[in-house]
């Protein structure tokens, strides 16, 4: 693993668990995150599974948020600068990950670039009725 303190940072934004209505953590546009699958998956009781895509246009940044449950993050294109708990920022590039462990504080999270989109395949393993990502003081 080439970053196991890095918390996913932002990932996603989602209320979208359990047809909850939803609540973009990551940005208003609701093209920046694309649910691509959501299983529960039978040898995890009450939990449900999620893998998704977090887009960030050139300079896009994401909320301060945290994620109820777990998270494993992958950057697919361009780079992203990320910062989690009270560690430092840190800029993870295409082909780089990281896992965040459930109730991480996710407090920076952006494009490393003003010039080139970036772009990560995010999964998730929260508790049903649980949205991915929740803002700040929730």
């Amino acid at each position: 693993m080439k970053s196991a303190n890095f918390s996913f940072a932002f990932l996603i934004a989602a209320g979208l668990l359990g047809g909850q209505a939803t609540a973009w953590a990551h940005g208003g546009a609701a093209d920046q995150v694309k649910v691509l699958q959501q299983q529960q998956p039978s040898n995890a009781p009450g939990k449900s599974a999620v893998m998704l895509t977090v887009s960030y246009a050139p300079g896009q940044a994401s909320a301060a948020h945290q994620h109820p449950g777990a998270v494993m993050a992958y950057v697919l294109e361009g780079a992203v600068v990320s910062k989690l708990n009270d560690g430092q920022e840190k800029t993870y590039k295409a082909g780089e990950y990281w896992y965040e462990a459930p109730g991480t504080v996710h407090s920076v999270s952006r494009n490393a670039s003003k010039t080139r989109p970036a772009k990560l395949l995010v999964w998730s393993l929260v508790d049903e009725e649980k949205p991915v990502t929740e803002p700040l003081g929730k």
